[in-house]
This record gives C-alpha cells, sequence and structure tokens, in this order.
C-alpha cells in the first residue's frame, strides 16, 4: 500500500504540472467548476490571438505603409481673392523691392562654357555629344518644350534627334523608340517629354531608358542614389539642378535655411527637396493636401514653388526678405500675344517682387537655366562615353 500510494501521489504531481494553473484561488473550486473554467477561458485566448494576427497582418502590409497612391490636384486660387491683403501685424513693407535673379544670364554663361567643351571634343575623339527626344502627343506645352530643347542644342553643337509619336500610340511602340536611341552609340542622352498620355505607363517608359543616357535623372537609380548622400547618381534632374544653380549663383546660403518647396514631383519638387536637404537646408514640402500652406511658407527663408498653378502664391504667403524661386511656366490665354498665350508663373509676381529679397521672373529665370542643365547633363554622358575626364556632380 505504501507502494501504490507512493506512486499516486507522483502521478498527481505529474498531472498538477501539465496542467495549467487557472489562478492563485483555483484550488479552493471544485473540480468540475475548475473545469467550466478552462472551457469558457479557451475561445476568449484563441478570439485574442486571431485579433493579435489579424493586427499583425495589417501593419505589415506594404501598402499601407508606402500610403495611397492619390495624384496631386490643386485647385486655382480664386478670383475673388485677387489682391489678398497681407497678414496684420506681419511687418509687410510694400515699398520694397526684391533683386530680380536673371536666369537667361546664368544659362547664356553656362551654355558658353558647353559650345566651348563639344569643339574641344570635336577635335579630340571627333565626335560631338548627342541627344535624342521623344515627344508622344501634340501637346502645345510639350511641343514648345521640346522645341527649345532642340534650339539649345543648336546653339552649342550638340547633334539632336527627335522621334514625334501619335499620342493614340502603343506603349510598346514609345518603349521601341526608346531602345533604338540605348543602341545609337552616338546618342548619349535620351529624354521623354512628359506629361505622356494617360493610357500609358510613365514608370515603365522611364526604366527603359539606359542609365547612361538618362540626362533627365528619373531613372529609379539615379533617384534612390540622390536620395544617398554617401552616394552620388550619374544625373541630377535638369530642373531641381537649375534651381541650386540660381541660389548658389546669387550667393544665397543654404546650410540651415527654413526652405519650403511647393509640389512633390519627381521633375522638380522631390529631387529638389533632395538636393536641398545634401547642402544641409531644412526642407518643408506643401503638397495639394496641406492643410496650412500659407502658415508654413510665412516662416520660409527660400520660398520654391513648382506646383504648375497660375498666382498660387501671393504676397500673403511670403515674409519680408524671403528668396522666392518660380519653377511654374503656365500658359494664360493672351490675345495680344503671337502663341494666343503667355506663361505665367506660380507666384504672384507683382505681389511678390515687394515682399522679396530675391526671385525668379517668369519667363526668363528657372527655364533657360533648366535647359543648359540639359545639355550640361548631355556632355557629361558624352564625355564618359569616350572616355574624357568629367566632373563628378556637386550636391
Amino acid at each position: 500500500m505504501g507502494g501504490a500510494a507512493a506512486a499516486a501521489a507522483v502521478a498527481l504531481l505529474a498531472a498538477t504540472r501539465r496542467r495549467p494553473a487557472a489562478g492563485p484561488l483555483a484550488f479552493l473550486l471544485p473540480r468540475a467548476a475548475r473545469a467550466g473554467l478552462h472551457e469558457a477561458a479557451a475561445p476568449a485566448a484563441e478570439e485574442e490571438k486571431g485579433r493579435t494576427r489579424r493586427r499583425r497582418r495589417r501593419r505589415s502590409s506594404s501598402s499601407r505603409l508606402l500610403g495611397p497612391d492619390i495624384p496631386d490636384t490643386w485647385d486655382s486660387p480664386p478670383r475673388a481673392a485677387a489682391r489678398p491683403s497681407p497678414p496684420s501685424g506681419a511687418g509687410v513693407d510694400y515699398d520694397s523691392t526684391a533683386t530680380i535673379i536673371d536666369g537667361k544670364s546664368v544659362a547664356e554663361d553656362i551654355r558658353f562654357q558647353i559650345a566651348e567643351e563639344v569643339r574641344q571634343m570635336k577635335n579630340a575623339v571627333g565626335h560631338v555629344p548627342g541627344l535624342a527626344v521623344v515627344l508622344v502627343g501634340d501637346r502645345r506645352d510639350s511641343e514648345s518644350y521640346v522645341r527649345y530643347k532642340i534650339k539649345g542644342c543648336e546653339e552649342v553643337g550638340i547633334k539632336s534627334l527627335l522621334a514625334e509619336l501619335p499620342g493614340n500610340c502603343t506603349e510598346d511602340v514609345v518603349v521601341d523608340s526608346v531602345s533604338r536611341f540605348n543602341e545609337d552609340p552616338s546618342v548619349h542622352g535620351i529624354l521623354v517629354q512628359l506629361p505622356l498620355p494617360q493610357h500609358m505607363d510613365e514608370e515603365r517608359i522611364l526604366s527603359a531608358i539606359s542609365l547612361e543616357k538618362d540626362v533627365d535623372g528619373f531613372h529609379p537609380l539615379n533617384v534612390g542614389n540622390l536620395a544617398l548622400r554617401s552616394r552620388k547618381p550619374l544625373f541630377v534632374p535638369c530642373a531641381a539642378k537649375a534651381c541650386l544653380e540660381l541660389l548658389l549663383q546669387s550667393g544665397i546660403e543654404l546650410m540651415g535655411k527654413h526652405v519650403t518647396v511647393i509640389g512633390r514631383s519627381k521633375v522638380v519638387g522631390l529631387p529638389t527637396s533632395l538636393l536641398l536637404q545634401r547642402h544641409h537646408a531644412t526642407v518643408s514640402i506643401i503638397h495639394a493636401f496641406t492643410t496650412n500652406p500659407e502658415e508654413i511658407t510665412r516662416q520660409s527663408d527660400i520660398v520654391i514653388s513648382a506646383a504648375g498653378v497660375a498666382n498660387l502664391v501671393r504676397g500673403s504667403w511670403l515674409k519680408k526678405g524671403a528668396v522666392v524661386i518660380d519653377v511654374g511656366t503656365n500658359p494664360i490665354e493672351d490675345p495680344t500675344s503671337d502663341y494666343g498665350y503667355r506663361l505665367t508663373g506660380d507666384v504672384c509676381f507683382e505681389e511678390a517682387v515687394k515682399l522679396a529679397s530675391a526671385i525668379t521672373p517668369v519667363p526668363g529665370g528657372v527655364g533657360p537655366v533648366t535647359i543648359a542643365m540639359l545639355l550640361a547633363n548631355t556632355l557629361d554622358s558624352a564625355k564618359l562615353a569616350y572616355g574624357l575626364a568629367t566632373e563628378s556632380p556637386e550636391l
């Protein structure tokens, strides 16, 4: 009996260890009640585990982490707000006048240097840089931009090629055109004029451009390397490069300054904000969903607008002494113009010029320098192709 009692005690102890504890007072409950307690707790525990698993799946969803892909659609300023009063107590002095940052003069100096280097290249290797442009559709503004780019090539001795495709062509036709230029050794730069027709996958077409010929700087590897301060892209997007060139040429300090970039497109806003961070500026980005844009810009030392909305930035958006870089080129109907329209910027120039310390005009500001930067990128690409010395982009 002693042996049997000992065996029973060992079995009871083992069973107790296997059975999960039901709480410090569970031993006071009858066996049936304890069994009911475990049965009631089991579904609740499983339900809690299920909720945890569901929460974990939601947190891991890449689509949620990356955010919704919603295009920026800006509302045009209402006509009733044509000339808003500056905020009270802002210390605005409408008698002051800004220095005009002359983009035409800066671009002329850059083109002169490029033309000299092209002549030297022709003497050294018997070749000149080549730029190919792919134009899809018949947008009036796109045709105008392409015309200026081809004219710029002619002025500095760069060979230009133009592929004009109908707006209803297929995406594959555009990719095939890009591929032919990729294989042409006389072409050192390829650009696809944006925007493309809505039925086309812009990213697929831009990614088809050879990295070594991506003089627009839109290839994912170029953009990625621009975002990483430890890396250098082969090419920096031309409009962003133009904004920085104008600021640097004007002797404007960037380090530690608060710069607001209005617009976040891959053409201007995104690369410009990345470049500014490389210069250690404190950067704010305003987009169509920003709730307090005026408040943000009024705190900024430098405002760069690339929203594509005429007269979006009013005098009330600026603090006295701010530097304004207006990238916008918005066509406005004008019967007195030879083309039936005139170009105006994102910034209401008449108001801003009385507040800013320096400002770019439209036209004649960022536009000419952007084309000069495209020519410079094409020259650099040709230098790389022919094994000639080239400077790394200053970022």
